[in-house]
């Protein structure tokens, strides 16, 4: 069975999504999160699927989620997630 750690930040990032996308459609909001939910659940099978991005931070890959992207580490269980971002977001500019 593989497992799924995530950051503080991760929830944030999960938090603020939900907050704003719930602003117009709770209906949307909660669908948008079970996709995420089974992008993780795939990721933490296939932990090494993602691009690699050294750039952000140690042993870090990235997986598109329509719009979002998912930023985590590979472990020997599964993954940990790093942050959750949206795609137009200047990542440059964020803390990992």
């Amino acid at each position: 069975m593989a497992f799924v750690t995530f950051s503080k930040a991760y929830f944030a990032d999960l938090a603020d999504i939900w907050d704003f996308v719930a602003e117009d459609s709770a209906f949307q909001a909660g669908r948008l999160l079970r996709r995420f939910q089974a992008k993780l659940d795939y990721l933490a099978k296939s932990n090494t699927v993602g691009r690699p991005r050294p750039e952000l931070t140690a042993h870090c890959r990235s997986y598109p989620v329509g719009g979002f992207c998912i930023y985590y580490r590979p472990t020997p269980a599964g993954i940990e997630l790093i942050r959750l971002l949206h795609s137009a977001r200047d990542i440059r500019q964020i803390k990992f």
